[in-house]
């Protein structure tokens, strides 16, 4: 004879409880009030006919029984988890989804995708953006383009590109009322910013013209995307510090030049960064294989 089941809601409430050791960390992992846990282990109990939890000196401890019903309730649960992980996988094969930051994003990943999708159909491309590390195992993101050193624990890091630092500006400050021909120049235009992570590249490269570095607190104007700091030098508004990835694309179209000669090299560079467990998926695989190749294809500055 087959042993009837006992309730779905009661078996998560007692592994979500057994796990913690706490009625409320569990409602609160389960999305329901504590009152609402402590009736479904309650009725569990009764179905099952045996006591499952003790409370000792305001701590929750398990039983014995429990002890030996838990292992198999969470590896059936986790079976439950990785089926259900394994279908929407294979529903999803055609769905790439790449996570990186928006200007990145706008001005040096989206110009190059109408190849990939010629060379690939079939798959269908999703860009995110955000400025926070993807968690590959909370977030629906297959891939993410990520800025460092590779060094990230738990991931595969496919180089991709380094980046360099010089300015740019719009083609109509060279030869304006100011003209801007030696670094000295700076001095008599606006400097263009951008917060956060980009903050420190116009000291790093005033340094290395041998100009003073508080030229770079002189008053200038700020962004908090690379995408704005850009377009500002394209309209002419000021001078702003351009990374490669950033602005390769505005000086080939001739909207920017590099008024000097001198580069600084950034001391990191651009990675596609995917789980392990999922990094050589056909659609990954042939993401990562065109991306690289047109990164290759496309090398320098000019």
């Amino acid at each position: 004879m087959t042993a009837r089941l006992p309730s779905l809601n009661g078996l998560r409430a007692f592994e979500a409880a057994a796990r913690h050791l706490s009625f409320t960390v569990a409602a609160s992992e389960l999305n329901v009030t504590q009152t609402a846990i402590s009736h479904q282990i309650r009725r569990l109990e009764e179905e099952l006919g045996i006591r499952l939890f003790v409370r000792k000196n305001r701590a929750l401890a398990l039983t014995p029984e429990a002890r030996d019903y838990l292992p198999g309730i969470r590896a059936a649960f986790n079976d439950l988890r990785h089926a259900t992980e394994r279908l929407l996988r294979k529903e999803n094969d055609h769905v790439l989804t790449i996570s990186t930051l928006a200007s990145l994003a706008a001005k040096w990943l989206l110009p190059r995708l109408s190849a990939f999708q010629e060379a690939h159909p079939g798959i269908d491309v999703r860009i995110t953006t955000s400025t926070s590390l993807v968690d590959f195992q909370r977030d629906d993101v297959d891939a993410a383009i990520r800025y460092g050193r590779g060094q990230w624990p738990g991931v595969r890091a496919d180089w991709l590109t380094a980046d360099q630092l010089f300015p740019v500006c719009s083609p109509a400050l060279l030869t304006g009322p100011r003209p801007l021909r030696r670094p000295e120049d700076l001095a008599n235009h606006v400097l263009l910013h951008t917060s956060a992570a980009a903050s420190d590249d116009w000291r790093l490269w005033l340094t290395a013209a041998g100009l003073p570095a508080n030229l770079s607190t002189q008053p200038g104007l700020t962004f908090d995307l690379t995408l704005m700091t850009v377009q500002a030098a394209i309209d002419g508004i000021g001078v702003a510090i351009g990374r490669t990835s950033y602005v390769e694309a505005d000086i080939a179209k001739g909207r920017l030049v590099v008024p000097f000669k001198i580069t600084l090299p950034a001391n990191a560079g651009f990675y596609l960064v995917s789980p392990e467990a999922r990094a050589d998926s056909p659609k990954l695989s042939a993401f990562r294989q065109w991306l690289t190749a047109s990164v290759q294809g496309n090398a320098g500055i000019s």
